[in-house]
């Protein structure tokens, strides 16, 4: 990232009106506006109307004329200096006669060369007005050739448009990602390299007779790289990569989603090798039900209809390759996912702990990272996060370093960013009562002990009273490893924990708040879980009793598949493990009281706890540090008396 010292400013947008748009409609309307003009002016003229007897012959006989011409209907003449001086200013210098042949009119013509006045003759042209009246018209006819009707010929325009494809085509030369700008997802890099390896060479697979993919199915959370990993491919090829969203495919129109299917299969055959790359395809990919359900003509199972027949009709010598990507593999289609079609599922997951730690270091090189960034620290202490949380973590961190004016990001600006994108902005100068002040100490100083001094828990992190998103205070775990499995004692310490809030309020306060309502809420869900899915009941044992979403698809909601003494059972279950993690959680608080109001005066003093912190005062020592109003009075004193400093 450049100095934010030395950083160009963006140049500002002008503040006046805002630039015209021509669109095809606005021309339309100058063309109108063209048109009208032209009537306008063929009417409207600088010519004197005069009658033919008596004004006419008195102006011949005054000598006031200098020409005239004799039309078939009419008379048109141009006043002299001596008519001009006798007329008031500002009059026509130009006349017109109305009178029927005034060039057989041998008493006109008499008149005319006695007093000399040149004269000639005109015949009837009839082209010439005909042509000058149509001209507006041959305007407009133009107008709505070339902004309309040519385009939707070219394939440019609105309403012909519409059955082709909306997709986006990114030669080879011009895709620089490669593999070497992915990092947490190695399994699936190699997965895919038979891809890269058929487009590069297809006569290695001929020569043995082995059929490549047709399709690759990236299936993985939001935000873990199957975009990144499908343009990777193209880059890596150095193929053409076609994009489109699933959505692009549904239109108002009946039949338009196959018919761009159609025209995108076509061009991708006709620009092979090739890669077609298919965002979101659970948009047009669902599984398709009975008529009350999707409605009696779909167009997305028209849609994907069109997608079996493009995709089943490839042959082997088409060197077209498929890639989908999507987060809701579970509601995708049978036929869609079947061998001959996308008959291999790349599971792109969040990034473990080397991951992370890969993709925290790609994106830091954009930046300017100051010399106590710890990136094996940061991707320790961001579990399931995905790529493009750790890539917008790094981006929050350069914005707030910046507004410090600061010359390079600083690991504390690195952990702050992370709170602000899994938790929300810290919310430092809301106003909080000394009553809930203290209750959310105490709350958050009983969470603290619980997780210190649990064996099975995560370690902790920080613990912090401020404000943060919708929550009042928070208390954050660091933990030493991912975890892939869930055991009972982790669980068990998990609900205690859940529960040490709630325990600490009633102990010091008197009294029980709506603040632990996540608390509790997670630990439920967390009990369920272990009962229902996990099989870790005393009673029930190893039986699943969640409802699987795979065997109901359209979510009819028949009811559970088991007996009400089976759910009796399973709230005893439930309840028995919770009211065994809640007594543990008050027993460990009693016997640490004077610990926990420690913690919870530590917390009103300094607001914000690291874990060193609170193993100090675990360990009854004390705690000698500046308080966060020591440090804004420090800051305000360094601005108001700048030149004591110096």
């Amino acid at each position: 990232m450049a100095d934010p010292k030395n950083r160009t400013p963006a140049p500002q947008q002008p503040s006046g009106i805002s630039r015209y748009n021509r669109g095809p409609f606005n021309w339309l309307l100058l063309g109108l506006i063209i048109m009208t003009l032209f009537m306008t002016v063929s009417r409207w003229r600088q010519v004197e109307q005069i009658n033919y007897n008596p004004d006419f012959l008195d102006h011949i006989r005054q000598g006031h004329i200098e020409s005239v011409i004799l039309e078939p209907d009419r008379v048109v003449g141009v006043f002299n200096d001596v008519g001009k001086t006798a007329r008031q200013s500002g009059e026509p210098v130009n006349f017109e006669v109305i009178c029927p042949e005034p060039g057989k009119n041998e008493k006109l013509n008499e008149l005319l060369q006695k007093y000399n006045i040149k004269y000639s003759c005109k015949n009837q042209d009839l082209w010439i007005p005909l042509l000058w009246n149509l001209v507006p018209f041959i305007v407009l006819a133009v107008i709505i050739y070339f902004f309309f009707i040519r385009n939707m010929r070219a394939g440019g325009g609105m309403l012909l448009n519409f059955g082709r494809s909306k997709h986006r085509v990114r030669a080879g030369k011009d895709n620089k990602i490669t593999f070497e700008n992915v990092a947490g997802i190695d399994e699936a890099k190699e997965e895919v390299a038979e891809v890269i390896e058929f487009l590069k060479n297809p006569k290695k697979f001929k020569k043995i007779g082995g059929r490549i993919p047709r399709g690759v199915l990236l299936v993985g959370p939001p935000g873990c790289g199957k975009t990144l990993l499908a343009k990777a491919i193209a880059g890596e090829s150095d193929v053409p990569f076609f994009s489109i969203s699933g959505s692009d495919f549904v239109e108002m129109f009946v039949g338009v989603g196959a018919s761009r299917v159609r025209d995108l299969f076509r061009q991708a055959k006709e620009n092979a090798p090739c890669i077609i790359f298919l965002d979101e395809i659970d948009a047009i990919g669902r599984k398709r039900g009975p008529g009350f359900v999707s409605g009696g003509h779909d167009e997305r199972e028209q849609t994907l209809n069109a997608i079996l027949v493009e995709m089943d009709g490839f042959d082997t010598n088409d060197q077209v390759i498929v890639i989908a990507a999507t987060n809701r593999a579970d509601i995708l289609d049978s036929a869609l996912i079947r061998p001959g079609r996308f008959d291999r599922q790349v599971v792109v997951p969040l990034p473990d702990l080397r991951g992370r730690l890969g993709i925290l270091k790609i994106h830091a090189q954009k930046v300017q990272c100051g010399p106590d960034v710890d990136w094996e620290k940061m991707a320790r202490g961001t579990p399931m996060f995905s790529g493009a949380e750790l890539e917008a973590l790094i981006n929050e961190a350069a914005i707030g370093a910046s507004m410090q004016n600061k010359d390079y990001v600083e690991h504390g600006d690195l952990e702050e960013a992370r709170d602000k994108v899994r938790w929300g902005r810290a919310k430092k100068s809301r106003t909080v009562d000394e009553q809930d002040k203290r209750l959310a100490a105490y709350h958050e100083a009983g969470h603290t002990l619980v997780q210190s001094l649990s064996k099975d828990a995560d370690p902790l992190h920080k613990v912090s009273i401020i404000p943060r998103g919708q929550m009042g205070g928070v208390t954050f775990a660091l933990p030493e490893k991912d975890r892939l499995f869930y055991s009972r004692k982790y669980c068990l310490a998990q609900l205690q924990i859940c529960f040490g809030g709630r325990i600490a309020e009633e102990m010091f306060c008197q009294d029980v708040t709506s603040g632990a309502q996540s608390d509790i809420r997670q630990a439920t869900l967390l009990a369920r879980e272990m009962v229902m899915e996990w099989g870790m009941g005393e009673q029930l044992g190893p039986v699943n009793y969640a409802p699987d979403p795979a065997a109901d698809p359209f979510l009819m909601h028949l009811g559970p598949e088991f007996s009400q003494k089976t759910a009796e059972m399973i709230d005893t279950e439930v309840r028995k493990l919770i009211d065994s993690a809640y007594t543990e959680a008050v027993d460990l608080l009693e016997a640490n009281r004077d610990k926990v109001e420690a913690v919870a005066k530590a917390l009103l003093k300094y607001e914000t706890l690291d874990a060193e912190d609170v193993k100090i005062i675990l360990n009854n020592g004390s705690l000698e540090k500046p308080t966060l109003s020591d440090l804004l009075a420090k800051e305000e004193q360094k601005t108001k008396y700048p030149a004591d400093e110096q």
